[in-house]
């Protein structure tokens, strides 16, 4: 059984048991679970069920695996350029993307 989810504008393809780094989002530091309930699509390989644009009454419990502030981590590191042709012009700068990790727990139709 697998689930189509929407969070922070992004979609993603979950199973139960899944670990998924999605966007950093607005959680209690202190809770230990996040419901999605913006599901667009669940299959459990003969029944499809798809919604237009969310299933309604259907959700997906994700857990942290402890406090949800032990829950952020960090992606690569990328090193964007901006750079201007012909005017002696270059910059480099850094970013990190900060992901929230959670384990799939449940699929609710």
């Amino acid at each position: 059984m697998y689930a189509v989810v929407e969070t922070g504008g992004k979609q993603y393809k979950v199973s139960q048991g899944d670990r998924v780094d999605i966007d950093l989002t607005e959680v209690d530091p202190e809770a230990e679970t996040l419901e999605l309930k913006k599901v667009l699509f669940i299959s459990d390989g003969e029944d499809v069920k798809v919604g237009a644009p969310y299933l309604e009454g259907a959700k997906v419990t994700a857990s942290f695996g402890g406090p949800a502030k032990e829950a952020v981590v960090k992606g690569k590191k990328l090193y964007p350029t901006h750079f201007r042709r012909r005017k002696n012009s270059q910059r480099r700068i850094g970013h990190r993307q900060r992901y929230l990790a959670v384990t799939i727990d449940k699929i609710e139709a």
